[in-house]
């Protein structure tokens, strides 16, 4: 009846730690990324008692020992995906883990909120370990912005014009035409045309003012047929600025300009411009495909290589600490990708993956540990009152 208390025992000691699973999973209902885990049982060996070799019986008796908290099973489940307000909060739909760099370690996570550091690295907000891309090699290397928080500036060297400038206007001019000289300082300019069709028919002078009036450069324009004659469709002229280098400016009018009669109307007009000022980082954001995207003020994009993904061939080894992270320590090395690639999922940028957890399932679990408890505890009572009345027989004796 000792061995009846000690099996009572084991079970309490189970249950406890099954009811121990089961509350971990409830309170951390609300965590984002986080895994359910399912408690496990397990059997204890089995003790031998050899019996007569009765016909149809086995020759032996098994005694059980009780029972143990076994190896227990965590979900890997989708959680829902929901909207969150960092730019650059990760989540991934579908299979695969964002790697985080721990210097020489990497730790692993399913969604993570992250923020561009002191030092220009991306790094969890939590943790503060580092966001990873692939190299080329395909290793993991940390993603840093650190020289990359202003774009410099561009000069303005192409001019590109469209539509109809009139034969039979007199004079036409396009205000407002805004450049940048090399130290990315605007210059807001007009274009002017006027008629020189004196000697060559289609013949127009085209010079370029600044706000100020003052005439920076003239050059020659000429129309064959009502088109651009080529070797005459690209104008150069020369920028002067007090503060920077002297940039060239071309005007092209190859392509999309004609020139026919239309009374005094003209509709020719600016289709493109390069070039652009300096400019600070104002949003960061990663694509579906992994990409990590910086916008400038000035209008200008720049990526800054791919978030890398892990695939792992058994999930099951992997084990779940703090703060929404996995060590893969016991686990065979993954295999690393990028969104949407090799199976792997795709990310979501400013989502979150909450946790999987279902209460309903929690609580059905917590009934059958708790009648698991409850049984143990009556086989330990029943046992022990066995024990009282043989030591309440002894005395009689």
């Amino acid at each position: 009846m000792l061995e009846s208390i000690y099996i009572g025992m084991s079970g309490l000691t189970a249950h406890a730690k099954g009811l121990q699973t089961i509350s971990n999973n409830v309170a951390n209902i609300n965590t984002p990324g986080f895994k359910t885990t399912t408690p496990r049982f397990s059997d204890l060996y089995y003790g031998q008692q050899f019996s007569n070799n009765a016909l149809g019986y086995a020759s032996t008796m098994q005694l059980g020992s009780g029972v143990e908290y076994g190896y227990s099973f965590m979900s890997f489940s989708q959680g829902d995906i929901r909207a969150s307000d960092g730019q650059l909060d990760l989540a991934i739909q579908g299979e695969g883990f964002i790697p985080l760099l721990d210097g020489d370690q990497v730790k692993y996570v399913r969604t993570g909120q992250f923020i561009v550091g002191d030092d220009g690295y991306i790094q969890d907000k939590a943790t503060g370990l580092r966001l990873a891309t692939l190299s080329g090699s395909g290793a993991l290397q940390p993603i840093s912005l650190e020289g990359k928080r202003m774009s410099p500036p561009s000069p303005t060297t192409s001019i590109k014009f469209s539509d109809n400038l009139s034969s039979g206007a007199t004079e036409f001019s396009i205000p407002n035409v805004d450049v940048y000289d090399s130290s990315g300082e605007k210059h807001t300019l007009k274009i002017v045309f006027t008629p020189d069709s004196g000697i060559f028919p289609g013949r127009w002078a085209v010079s370029m003012v600044d706000a100020n009036g003052r005439e920076i450069g003239r050059n020659t324009l000429q129309f064959l047929g009502g088109i651009p004659e080529p070797g005459m469709d690209l104008l150069e002229f020369t920028l002067e600025a007090n503060n920077a280098e002297a940039s060239t400016i071309t005007l092209d009018f190859s392509a999309g300009v004609t020139s026919f009669s239309a009374g005094t109307y003209s509709s020719l007009r600016v289709s493109t411009s390069d070039g652009y000022a300096a400019g600070s980082l104002s949003s960061v954001f990663i694509d579906e495909d992994g990409s990590l995207t910086q916008n400038y003020s000035n209008g200008q994009k720049e990526t800054s290589g791919k978030v890398a993904l892990a695939l792992f061939s058994d999930p099951q080894r992997l084990i779940q600490e703090s703060n929404g992270l996995f060590n893969a320590t016991k686990s065979p090395p993954p295999s690393f990708t990028t969104s949407k690639e090799n199976g792997a999922g795709m990310l979501v940028s400013g989502y979150s993956e909450a946790s999987n957890v279902d209460l309903s399932t929690e609580f059905g679990r917590l009934i059958m540990i708790q009648r698991g408890f409850q049984a143990s505890s009556q086989v330990i009572s029943t046992a022990n009152e066995m024990i009282m009345q043989l030591f309440q027989m002894r005395g009689q004796g």
